[in-house]
């Protein structure tokens, strides 16, 4: 009985001692490179935190490369639009028309890029793990004041989770994903930028 005992206890400190093979790592940025770039299409919910504690909901479209949709909950929701080079802001509480930025001056760029390559020099300028999750922080090399984005990332399987978008005025925006629906045929009209 004591012979059985001791072996049972020995063998779960053995388990215990060992390294979980389901426990999360570290993703390389070759890996995240990987499965950023093998994302076409994806939807998902998202929650936005604004700089302010303000919070909004609604559903994202993404249409890799370039494209990308924002569509904000209730009627007057707006609309972010990421496509044919630019990004569109639709308010409509705003009786103003909408805001277009160039997409290369935003961090989104960086994830809507044809070819992401994370280890391209000075583009990231963090990569570390807080236990759960790989955080990753990326600008554009050539332009660094056009802000940075930080990524982060679940594995098993890997996962985007969450970005924060920190611009170049010092503000932050974070945005919560639900788990991502890939591979579906999204309509073009989506990601159209005319008014």
């Amino acid at each position: 009985m004591f012979k059985g005992m001791k072996r049972i206890a020995l063998a779960l400190a053995l388990t215990l001692c060992a390294p979980a093979s389901w426990a999360a790592e570290k993703l390389s940025l070759n890996e995240i490179s990987r499965y950023l770039n093998g994302i076409t299409t994806a939807t998902t919910s998202f929650t936005q935190i604004n700089d302010d504690g303000s919070l909004s909901t609604g559903k994202l479209y993404i249409h890799r490369p370039g494209r990308m949709r924002f569509e904000y909950d209730g009627k007057a929701g707006g609309t972010v639009i990421a496509g044919a080079g630019a990004v569109v802001i639709k308010d409509p509480k705003s009786n103003q028309p909408p805001e277009t930025y160039p997409l290369k001056r935003t961090p989104l760029s960086i994830i809507l890029a044809r070819q992401v390559n994370l280890g391209r020099a000075n583009m990231v300028v963090g990569h570390g793990f807080d236990g759960t999750s790989t955080v990753v922080r990326a600008q554009d090399p050539e332009n660094p004041e056009h802000g940075s984005i930080e990524l982060m990332f679940t594995s098993n399987p890997v996962e985007l989770r969450k970005w924060v978008l920190h611009d170049s005025s010092g503000s932050q925006t974070t945005v919560v994903l639900g788990p991502l629906e890939t591979g579906q045929k999204l309509p073009s009209r989506l990601f159209s930028t005319s008014p």
